[in-house]
């Protein structure tokens, strides 16, 4: 039987959660991406840290190298999402 798209990404999801460490993190993501990859999500975290600092459009494009498109992208989830919220309130 076919794995599906669906349990791949939940493997994935299985994986992440066992990290047990940052450094560990490091060498999977270092694995896993390209680095420009893992510095297009470090910097769509921080954009989001600065979001519900909040920061203005204009003052996270500053700080940051994301465009302006990710960013509307970065608050809509901010918005209507529960990840980068339930992360990044701990």
């Amino acid at each position: 039987m076919a794995t599906t798209q669906k349990q791949k990404i939940a493997d994935l999801c299985q994986i992440l959660t066992q990290v047990e460490n940052p450094k560990d993190m490091r060498a999977l993501l270092e694995d896993l991406c390209t680095q420009k990859e893992i510095e297009n999500m470090a910097e769509r975290i921080f954009a989001a840290k600065l979001l519900l600092e909040g920061k203005t459009y204009n003052e996270v494009v500053s700080q940051s190298s994301i465009s302006s498109a990710t960013l509307s992208r970065v608050s809509r989830s901010l918005q209507n999402g529960t990840g980068y919220k339930k992360q990044l309130k701990k």
